[in-house]
């Protein structure tokens, strides 16, 4: 079977971008569809980390009675927006099925291989020199808690991830001091996963994308529409200004990838979640990255500036900053470090973006049945950017039809819930 030589990704997020890294470095012809305001999307505002440690997916057992208690608290960590709508209704049903402790048993150790395969990229990319030198910190996660449910909630993830040779420790009070000065005194202790790195996204995705257009991949900046297709083969891109022949597609477009796939009778099913962002440009003295646990907001110190982001809201498709949901941030941060001041300029230059939710929290990494030569890159949730460049590496792997990195059988976009 001949290789293809033309590649159309959907998507300029960090899944599409690090996709044609990947391919553009096998000599392959990319072409990359990106809205204008795809640098405004989820892959420019997140947290910036490298989550080894993160291997417990959304979907987890006590995540559906969680979000029944919050779902009428718009300014909860985890905010459902009640509506009755036929696929959100379709999601839900799947997110409880997947919702068990075997479930996420079998998922734990898929999730923690990916993170793993993911920073080696990263590290990987860094060392070629291909994007110049970028903030890749390795100072660690550290998980505060200020009340004794979470602190047995994190042991027992914390327990699990040195059991899979993750590396874990447990700082006592004066060296919790020693790595963050100036905590709150309600801060009755924390964990630091010694295995988690973080960068800079707003410093690395352009620096990516001059890469790529240094090299010769095109970027249209047109909207798709919708595909030519031969029977179980696509064969045109359709957008809003023109037809574009191609010989792979890769839909990559985030949370817009199930919309893409209906058009093709396709069922990926995801919802989009809302996270959100506050950037403050001064000094914080935040000296290492966090996770605030009662209030489920990250810190993390990137180049320039610290970022407090977090939340997961699902709400649909909007581009709607909640006030309250930017101030119960503020909140936590404020709480958890007693120095912090976040002021009003810095609360309404806000942001936010919708990341693409599967119902079991696993990425759909593949190809569907009907299509050929069509992949999915999408579905990361909140792991979206720490599996960028594992993801392009794999879906460079599929399209060559060379042997993947891992296996690829727990992302199988036809997977059934």
């Amino acid at each position: 079977m001949a290789l293809p030589k033309k590649v159309s990704i959907i998507g300029g997020g960090i899944q599409g971008l690090c996709t044609a890294y990947y391919l553009n470095k096998e000599g392959l012809e990319v072409s990359v569809f990106e809205p204008k305001t795809a640098e405004t999307g989820a892959s420019y505002v997140n947290a910036g980390y490298l989550t080894p440690s993160h291997i417990i997916p959304l979907a987890a057992p006590g995540m559906i009675s969680k979000g029944l208690k919050w779902m009428l608290n718009s300014s909860s960590p985890f905010y459902v927006k009640p509506r009755i709508e036929r696929d959100f209704l379709k999601w839900s049903w799947r997110f409880y099925k997947s919702s068990t402790l075997q479930k996420v048993t079998a998922a734990i150790p898929v999730i923690k291989e990916i993170n793993l395969l993911s920073e080696q990229c990263f590290k990987e990319i860094k060392l070629s020199g291909d994007l110049g030198d970028f903030q890749l910190d390795h100072h660690g996660l550290l998980m505060l808690y200020k009340t004794k449910s979470a602190a047995k909630a994190e042991n027992e993830v914390a327990k699990k991830a040195a059991s899979l040779g993750l590396k874990v420790s447990y700082p006592d009070e004066k060296e919790l001091n020693n790595l963050q000065p100036q905590l709150s005194k309600d801060i009755i202790g924390g964990i630091l996963y010694d295995c988690d790195s973080h960068t800079t996204p707003s410093e690395i995705m352009p620096k990516l994308k001059k890469r790529l257009l240094d090299s010769g991949v095109k970027f249209i900046t047109e909207k798709v529409h919708h595909f030519e297709q031969k029977e179980n083969i696509l064969t045109a891109i359709i957008t809003d200004k023109n037809k574009y022949p191609t010989e792979e597609v890769v839909i990559a477009a985030g949370a817009w990838s199930g919309q893409l796939a209906k058009q093709l009778n396709i069922d990926v099913s995801l919802e989009a979640g809302k996270g959100y962002r506050i950037d403050v440009h001064r000094e914080t003295g935040i000296k290492i990255p966090a996770i605030l646990m009662e209030a489920k907001v990250a810190v993390t110190p990137m180049k320039g500036f610290t970022r407090f982001a977090g939340t997961m809201e699902l709400s649909g498709i909007n581009t709607t900053i909640r006030k309250e949901r930017v101030n119960a941030i503020v909140k936590a941060a404020e709480a958890y470090y007693p120095g912090l001041k976040i002021t009003a300029a810095e609360k309404e230059a806000a942001s936010s973006g919708m990341r693409p939710v599967s119902p079991d929290g696993l990425p759909y990494i593949g190809r569907p049945k009907a299509i050929k030569n069509l992949c999915f890159a999408t579905g990361h949730a909140m792991m979206g950017w720490s599996l960028g460049p594992a993801t392009g590496k794999l879906i460079s792997e599929i399209i060559l039809n060379k042997k993947p990195s891992m296996d690829l059988s727990p992302f199988d976009p036809n997977r059934k819930f």
